[in-house]
């Protein structure tokens, strides 16, 4: 799982709920390593768990000569409650980390291995992510 190290903050503000109203990324959004690249059609939340779930796919397709650049890296702290607390008493503890992600931002490349599968396997890896994907190639 993806963490930073260390945090000048432990808890951040949660920040805007609807991340429509900010708009479409401006930076990341082309395939800078790879031949291949799976990106964010819509914006969301990703998770470290998530990240690391969809690596695991897109590595297990890709086989032994394939190489895989992670291109986002989940740095915001997102806190939570247990079940059955009053209101009050503060903010959660923290349950992990995630990233936000704005539509047209590339989260995964993929390179060194046929088109077929390049393709194939980035498929299966955005499956594992809660956000619409679609997958593009270098220009």
């Amino acid at each position: 799982m993806l963490f930073p190290k260390k945090v000048k903050h432990r808890k951040w503000h949660t920040m805007r709920k609807n991340p429509n109203k900010v708009g479409p990324a401006t930076r990341g959004v082309n395939v800078s390593f790879g031949s291949y690249g799976l990106k964010a059609l819509t914006p969301g939340r990703i998770t470290s768990n998530q990240i690391e779930s969809a690596r695991k796919a897109i590595i297990r397709n890709l086989g032994k000569t394939g190489r895989v650049w992670i291109r986002i890296f989940p740095d915001m702290p997102f806190t939570k409650k247990p079940a059955e607390v009053k209101m009050g008493k503060g903010k959660g503890d923290i349950q992990g980390y995630h990233v936000r992600v704005l539509a047209g931002q590339v989260l995964f490349e993929a390179d060194g291995v046929a088109p077929v599968v390049a393709i194939e396997s980035l498929r299966k890896g955005g499956t594992k992510i809660p956000v619409k994907t679609k997958i593009v190639t270098r220009h």
